[in-house]
């Protein structure tokens, strides 16, 4: 007697589907490359693709001294820092096994924050090489505090999304008490304090690159260990991984990442909790496909958040934190609800 087995689709292939995330790679990597021309021609001044190509590379160009002196360092800051913060956000959810793990949410951005708040007002700093310092110890601070008094190896996502949110709501509290105390910090900081790329230029990007730089290799070295201790202690260790130089390591990575990011453009939030959101369902929980996907895709969020500031905002701007706030409170709730 015969038995037929069960038709159904078949199951697919790794090799299939290592090609289909490579194709959805590239085509985040050209909306990345879109994204970033639409940045560098909108403006007070629009400019159209020929007119962005001309001032990228033709001196003679009447666009060419708008595109090198506001609009391309604004665009490759906002690179950097929505491609930082996405991947903070990735690796603090993977570090923490937390979906709700987000720079902003858990206080890093505040403690940066706070800490470039003390230091313009209190010891007179006013330049993003003087911030940055102050910027990482606040981060630095902040990460360890949250991961400690969410209870450490044991820590549960209710216990790290409600220490980060004591600290959140202490440290910006204590932001806008400094602030109002020195009327010339208010006027020197007020776009800072809810996240601005408006002030971009070289000087600010060629600052900001080693500390972005050293965050993203720390990062992305840090994919393959965090796989292994998704498994648990014993199973990381089995594997060859050390849990302990893991969690010091993603700790440093955030830091760079927040804490520089923060120095330069102020706190901007969801960033890196939306983006890891979105693209898990398509690359799964193997951060080898995570991290590079989130890469592309925050630098997106954010410059398109900030090419919508500047049209609905013209013949001003609406600051680019206040959009992701505004973008990323509904789409959080419909991830959330999506995710049940």
């Amino acid at each position: 007697m015969s038995t037929t087995a069960p038709t159904g689709p078949a199951p697919a292939r790794p090799g299939r589907r290592s090609s289909v995330r490579l194709l959805g790679l590239l085509v985040a990597l050209a909306a990345l490359a879109a994204v970033a021309v639409l940045s560098i021609g909108f403006g007070a001044r629009f400019l159209s693709p020929g007119e962005v190509w001309a001032g990228l590379w033709d001196p003679a160009s009447p666009s060419y001294r708008i595109v090198h002196e506001m609009r391309l360092p604004r665009t490759l800051l906002g690179l950097m820092v929505g491609m930082g913060l996405g991947l903070a956000g990735a690796i603090m959810q993977a570090l923490t096994r937390n979906p709700l793990a987000d720079p902003g949410l858990l206080g890093i951005n505040a403690g940066a924050s706070a800490a470039v708040a003390t230091a313009a007002v209190f010891f007179g700093v006013s330049t993003f090489f003087g911030y940055v310092w102050f910027a990482l110890a606040g981060a630095a601070i902040v990460t360890a505090m949250v991961y400690a008094v969410g209870g450490g190896r044991s820590a549960t996502p209710a216990r790290l999304a409600l220490a980060g949110a004591a600290l959140n709501a202490t440290l910006y509290s204590y932001v806008s008490a400094v602030l109002l105390s020195d009327t010339d910090s208010i006027d020197r900081l007020r776009f800072w304090t809810v996240g601005s790329l408006a002030s971009a230029d070289f000087a600010t990007v060629e600052r900001l690159l080693p500390f972005f730089a050293a965050g993203l290799l720390a990062g992305l070295l840090v994919a393959r260990p965090l796989n292994a201790l998704s498994l648990g202690d014993d199973a990381a260790r089995a594997l060859g991984a050390r849990p302990s130089l893991i969690r010091v390591a993603v700790i440093v990575a955030v830091t760079l990442l927040c804490g520089s990011a923060t120095a330069a453009c102020g706190p901007i939030v969801f960033i890196g909790l939306l983006i890891p959101h979105m693209v898990r369902p398509f690359t799964g929980p193997d951060l080898r496909w995570l991290l590079p996907y989130t890469a592309v895709l925050a630098p997106v969020l954010l410059l398109g958040a900030d090419v919508l500031g500047r049209v609905l905002g013209s013949p001003g701007e609406l600051q680019v934190g206040t959009v992701t706030a505004v973008l990323g409170g509904p789409l959080f709730l419909y991830l959330v609800r999506a995710a049940k």
